[in-house]
């Protein structure tokens, strides 16, 4: 899989975002390919069987970024970044709809990084990060979206940075904090804030 030119993706999102629609035509074909990748690794953690395929997911993407209007696309890293977050809001819509329990039920406990990997409900799971990610963004937003950029838009240290404006030890000190306060909330605590 060829990583598309930064520069021309750059240039089409930002033509896109001030109305270009033949900009968004010429976008997916450079696109697709990495975002497959992110829609797998992301169906990868739900569970066998499950109704919504990875092809179905970039399409429902697709759906909801086509809908998005007058957006300041600042480059590459931003664009996969929102769709990262909209993976993410459509998997947890759909276990949400499937009623998973929420905070994962009597779901097995595991680290924060295993959490999605090994559960026999990944749903549960997914629904419990989500909402305890929705707190940490109560408490400190930018410790939840560099969760969201890392850990689920798999963006490196280098690319969560150029997307927040900030340095890279800025984010790996916000991953760590925001890592630990995540697994505190998903093992049942709350005694500290972030």
């Amino acid at each position: 899989m060829a990583v598309p030119d930064s520069a021309e993706v750059t240039t089409l999102l930002r033509a896109w975002g001030q109305g270009d629609e033949a900009a968004l035509e010429k976008l997916v074909p450079l696109v697709y390919d990495q975002l497959h990748v992110a829609a797998r690794r992301y169906m990868a953690n739900e569970r066998p069987g499950h109704t919504l395929q990875t092809t179905a997911l970039i399409n429902e993407t697709y759906l909801r970024l086509v809908n998005v209007r007058q957006v300041d696309w600042q480059n590459r890293s931003h664009f996969f970044a929102i769709c990262a977050q909209l993976m993410r809001r459509i998997l947890v819509d759909f276990a949400r709809s499937r009623g998973y329990q929420k905070r994962g039920g009597d779901a097995k406990q595991v680290d924060f990084e295993e959490a999605l990997l090994v559960s026999s409900d990944p749903g549960a799971n997914l629904v419990a990060l989500d909402d305890a990610l929705r707190r940490l963004a109560e408490v400190d937003q930018r410790k939840s979206t560099v969760v969201e950029l890392r850990f689920f838009g798999g963006l490196s240290v280098k690319e969560t940075a150029a997307v927040l404006k900030v340095s890279g030890d800025t984010v790996m000190r916000d991953w760590q904090m925001a890592k630990v306060w995540l697994l505190r909330e998903l093992s049942g605590g709350s005694e500290h804030g972030a």
